[in-house]
């Protein structure tokens, strides 16, 4: 085996640590579950792999696929490195689920020879943003699952992955069962806040000095549709071929919503802060800003079946507060950022 090294396609700097998940529906990948019986053939954007068993001994190449598979109670033999000091590129979300084990860290380029000496049953390129020449090199080690054809490169939603790792690790029944955990949250949090049907939201970024939102197949759109709000007409009206859009910095009326949301990786943006054409927005002077910082961002980032429930546990009071159109109501993410009116 080559000593030659697989670059993994990373994203801008800041959008590498805001990953978006793609508002698909599961469809095929639960579909396959009843009555599949081993071998299992999985047909995926880059080529088809069979397994005669489940997996488990596996390696997460994908920047957020560590944490489908953790939750399955399956600890990868190495995952990919994404953004923070997170202890084995696992997030506090999915810290538990380590059982004590301590995967290896793919920071850089991923080297062939440090995958084949883990002697993967199964290598996750779902998110990797890997090319076929390079799944090509991978597949001489081990079957490479990448996602769906019809799936996003970085955009398979969060449950529809899922519902793929259950197959692959023959734990269909508890992908199904996270699943439907996940989705009964959010649907507690809607029937508790009947208010937010209808109301419109947006998730943005600011950084470099650069303002933009995330469009409608971003995992932090769909949290917040999932939540019952509908995006904003400018979100939806472009087309599905990325997941973020830059703002011009004289211009932020895309932005407007009833509700919007900041993922940082800060916990303060003096910048933003300071942001003058900010400070025009309705939206804001309404108080309905909400500054998502630290590991809430990240887990909004990661957008997956154990992060979101954890994001959502604390950010729903904010969210809340900024639901109500009173900007007299204080948005406690908001004023300890420097955002509120």
């Amino acid at each position: 085996m080559s000593n030659e090294l697989i670059p993994i396609r990373s994203r801008r700097a800041f959008l590498t640590g805001a990953l978006g998940m793609a508002c698909l529906p599961l469809g095929r990948a639960l579909a396959q579950t009843a009555d599949d019986p081993w071998p299992r053939r999985f047909v995926h954007a880059l080529g088809e792999i069979t397994l005669d068993k489940p997996a488990r001994r596996v390696v997460s190449l994908g920047y957020t696929s560590q944490d489908s598979i953790l939750a399955l109670d399956v600890v990868p033999l190495a995952v990919r490195y994404w953004f923070g000091d997170a202890p084995f590129g696992v997030w506090p979300w999915a810290a538990d689920r380590l059982q004590g084990q301590e995967p290896v860290l793919l920071t850089g380029e991923s080297g062939v020879e440090t995958v084949a000496a883990l002697e993967p049953d199964l290598i996750v390129g779902i998110g990797s943003g890997i090319a076929q020449a390079e799944y090509d090199l991978l597949s001489q080690i081990a079957p490479v699952l990448m996602q769906d054809a019809d799936a996003p490169v970085y955009g398979m939603g969060w449950d529809r992955l899922t519902a793929l790792m259950g197959r692959a690790t023959g734990k269909d029944e508890a992908a199904k069962a996270l699943i439907a955990a996940t989705k009964a949250r959010f649907a507690a949090v809607r029937a508790e806040h009947p208010d937010w049907q209808g109301k419109t939201a947006v998730a943005a970024y600011h950084f470099n000095g650069e303002a933009g939102l995330y469009l409608t197949s971003d995992g932090r759109s769909r949290f917040l549709t999932d939540l019952g709000f509908a995006l904003s007409p400018v979100v939806t009206a472009q087309p599905n071929t990325d997941f973020y859009m830059p703002l011009s910095p004289e211009d932020l009326s895309g932005l407007e919503a009833d509700v919007l949301v900041w993922i940082s990786t800060s916990d303060t943006d003096k910048d933003l802060a300071a942001l003058p054409m900010r400070r025009l927005l309705g939206v804001h002077r309404q108080g309905g800003e909400v500054f998502a910082a630290g590991d809430v961002s990240s887990a909004l980032s990661f957008g997956s079946v154990l992060s979101l429930p954890w994001a959502l546990d604390r950010i729903e009071a904010d969210i809340a507060a900024a639901a109500d159109g009173d900007p007299a109501t204080p948005v406690a993410s908001s004023v300890a950022a420097g955002l509120a009116p």
